[in-house]
């Protein structure tokens, strides 16, 4: 496979969402996969673009087919990632991107070890819980659970080769932007793109 798989994670409201949207109009060389999931759409969320939403019956059927290269149950709803569409993507030298949890993270790994893994972190914890008190579209009671499920995700920042500090939202995207260009710059994967330029082993 000559396409770089990229996978970008973070808590929930340090602003992955935003930073990924930025990359990919910055950089068309990049192309998102759109993840399964069992939650339910938020306002102005459409269907095959925001993700695939599906039910829990019709996603754990796909599961047991092996359609998902990753899955995870974060707050009470499943997610996941199409196996078949990534391969087909990445054989055809396409760069693609996971947005996706640390525990999805640790299981792509698994398959693909040269993925490239970029955290986003928020300036603070406090900074965390006033972005997602800020959005205006979760209970309570979700908040709650966000904010404890983000402080077990922050801890596993070390899985990820990269880390980017969400604190200047400009700043950290040109830092995504960079993040990605240098990692298409490894010698393996420009030894493999591009052949011709290396003299033979002697």
């Amino acid at each position: 496979m000559s396409g770089s798989l990229f996978i970008v994670a973070a808590p929930s409201g340090a602003g992955k969402t935003t930073l990924v949207k930025g990359l990919l109009a910055r950089d068309p060389g990049v192309r998102l996969s759109v993840s399964y999931t069992t939650r339910a759409p938020r306002e102005g969320e459409v269907n095959g673009v925001a993700y695939h939403f599906t039910t829990p019956e019709d996603f754990l059927a796909r599961r047991d087919r092996g359609e998902f290269i990753e899955w995870a149950l974060v707050h009470g709803n499943y997610y996941a990632s199409s196996r078949l569409w990534l391969e087909e993507q990445m054989q055809a030298g396409q760069d693609v991107l996971l947005e996706i949890d640390w525990q999805g993270a640790a299981q792509v790994r698994k398959i693909f070890p040269d993925a490239v893994g970029i955290y986003i972190m928020p300036p603070s914890f406090e900074a965390l819980e006033q972005r997602l008190r800020g959005r205006g579209t979760d209970s309570e009671e979700v908040i709650k659970k966000r904010l404890a499920a983000a402080c077990d995700e922050m801890r596993q920042v070390d899985q990820f080769g990269y880390v980017i500090i969400n604190k200047d939202l400009q700043r950290a995207l040109d830092d995504l932007c960079a993040t990605v260009q240098a990692a298409r710059l490894r010698t393996p994967l420009v030894r493999r793109r591009n052949p011709e330029v290396f003299l033979p082993a002697v």
